[in-house]
């Protein structure tokens, strides 16, 4: 198994654990054994910008925990490469802090079954 590419966007007053985040990439991608090559984006952002995107994007308004984007929705590009691009994955860490609390849970474990619970969504496991 490959190691995935995950590129990570934290906004600055936020602290996480990167090597977490990209390990629970890593083991759904080896439940779901894929075996190719993959990349995904994730952006830890703060309400406002979380907001803005559930309104842009899902016209809701409030915040979100997390939300998925995954490539393989909308216009096609195809990338010249033999990495799957799965999409992006955007989780407000204000929301993050607040769940971890009322389901006293630490934070870094409520951003890992988020992102795991987001990379079955790009991978196109829905639940029902």
């Amino acid at each position: 198994m490959t190691k995935p590419r995950v590129l990570i966007y934290v906004e600055s007053r936020y602290k996480v654990n990167r090597k977490r985040i990209k390990s629970a990439i890593q083991y759904v991608l080896e439940e779901q054994n894929l075996q190719t090559q993959v990349e995904i984006s994730v952006a830890i952002i703060g309400d406002r910008k979380m907001k803005a995107l559930n309104k842009k994007y899902r016209n809701k308004e409030g915040t979100a925990n997390i939300l998925e984007f995954p490539l393989n929705e909308g216009e096609q590009t195809n990338l010249p490469s033999d990495i799957l691009r799965l999409g992006d994955i955007v989780i407000s860490y204000p929301m993050v802090i607040k769940e971890a609390s009322e389901q006293d849970m630490l934070v870094d474990d409520r951003v890992e079954e988020l992102l795991q619970h987001g990379m079955l969504h790009l991978l196109g496991l829905h639940h029902e």
